[in-house]
């Protein structure tokens, strides 16, 4: 079955330009074009859409408007939003009603990967459970305006360090808590850092996209007090997961952007719990007190009230969001790395032995043979068991506070 995509602007021209420039995925894609917002909602009433992409600027209703329609009517449907905008006021609006944000001229490739990037991870993460799930919610919370900006930031030929990190000082709650962690010991920078742009220097752009996006997310919800449990806290644990699946990965000389996926996986893995508490605050709840209380593993459980669990949520959200693939997968099967279709030594290793050793820093009677939330099964048919011990040393060494006891 074709993937059925609507595309939206209200200038002819542009329509026509994007059906040439598609042409060649007409046998992947069945494609509509509407002149407007108005008759992009009739032809949705009559068809079902996979994905709508819809200019920014237009007239009677713009893309962020028909997108928060869409996003009320078919929470389903995937939403994109390419603008030739450049200002900041595109990215407020859009990014509220839009799971991705495309600047203009939009390379032909770049459009075709982004559909079709969206696509394959719903038919990944594809099942009935999870589809419906994810379509009764209210709503998935969108990437944080800072994170959009960044994205756009990095999209023109000229942006350097110095322009990323102008951007993100402009937002003073957002630096105050970077350069928190910056200066935690998690990173082991001799100095301290005073500035933006020196965390960016110093972290990397991806991780520090990393930790816009997940102290964004965990922040729309830290006032919140529906949810079964403290915000602050699965933040710190996300942090501080991708914090030690790093030092493991350094530690056993993976490649330094395998160690900035690891990091950026560990930031962002529990995600998915945000969005299950913040729609479906009290099953959630009793997941979380019938997993306590029954001494389950928590997946276990979220797939019998949902039918899914929150490492599959949280991977199909940061996949509408544009995270790389590799990503999405870590995400996806930290928990089931046995599930996994590449085997052997690889960075999802890293990331859910990083989940189970973050668990084991504020309980001191465990050991390197009874870590919580651990395959190890999976460890031992890769050949990995005695490794644990030492990352059990490792990982350990870095205390509930976030500072290292060496």
């Amino acid at each position: 079955m074709k993937t059925r995509i609507l595309f939206v602007d209200d200038e002819e021209m542009i329509l026509q330009g994007l059906k040439r420039m598609l042409r060649p995925m007409k046998d992947s894609w069945e494609m509509a074009f509407a002149i407007n917002g108005f008759e992009a909602l009739e032809l949705m009433e009559k068809l079902p859409f996979d994905v709508v992409v819809s200019d920014m600027r237009m007239r009677e209703m713009d893309g962020a408007e028909l997108l928060g329609r869409v996003r009320k009517k078919y929470p389903q449907v995937v939403r994109i939003i390419l603008s030739g905008q450049s200002d900041s006021t595109a990215a407020l609006k859009s990014v509220k009603s839009a799971h991705q944000y495309l600047a203009k001229p939009c390379v032909p490739d770049v459009l075709k990967n982004t559909i079709n990037r969206s696509i394959a991870l719903r038919d990944l993460l594809k099942n009935d459970k999870l589809q419906r799930l994810i379509s009764s919610m209210d709503s998935l919370p969108s990437a944080p305006i800072l994170y959009s900006k960044i994205i756009e930031l990095l999209g023109q030929p000229e942006c350097s360090i110095k322009d990323i990190g102008e951007t993100i000082a402009k937002d003073l709650g957002m630096t105050a808590k970077i350069l928190q962690l910056v200066n935690s010991s998690f990173y082991g920078i001799p100095r301290h850092i005073s500035y933006a742009e020196e965390a960016v220097s110093l972290l990397g752009i991806d991780t520090v996209k990393a930790l816009i996006l997940s102290i964004g997310i965990f922040s729309k919800y830290e006032h919140n007090d529906s949810f079964p449990f403290k915000i602050e806290s699965l933040l710190n644990h996300s942090i501080k997961t991708g914090a030690i699946a790093k030092k493991l990965a350094l530690m056993e000389n993976l490649p330094k952007y395998m160690a900035d996926e690891t990091f950026i996986s560990g930031v962002l893995h529990d995600v998915g719990k945000l969005v299950l508490a913040a729609n479906m605050p009290e099953q959630y709840s009793e997941a979380l007190h019938r997993a306590k209380n029954q001494n389950i593993p928590e997946t276990e459980v979220e797939r019998e009230i949902f039918g899914t669990t929150h490492s599959l949520v949280g991977a199909y959200l940061i996949g509408l969001w544009g995270m790389p693939d590799i990503i999405v997968e870590l995400v996806a099967f930290h928990h089931s790395p046995a599930y996994y279709t590449i085997e052997g030594f690889i960075p999802l290793t890293i990331v859910h032995m990083a989940n189970g050793l973050e668990h084991c820093l504020d309980q001191p009677d465990l050991s390197a043979e009874n870590i919580p939330n651990i395959d190890y099964d999976y460890l031992d048919k890769i050949g990995l068991t005695e490794r644990i011990a030492g990352w059990y040393k490792i990982g350990t060494s870095i205390n509930y506070e976030g500072q290292s006891n060496e």
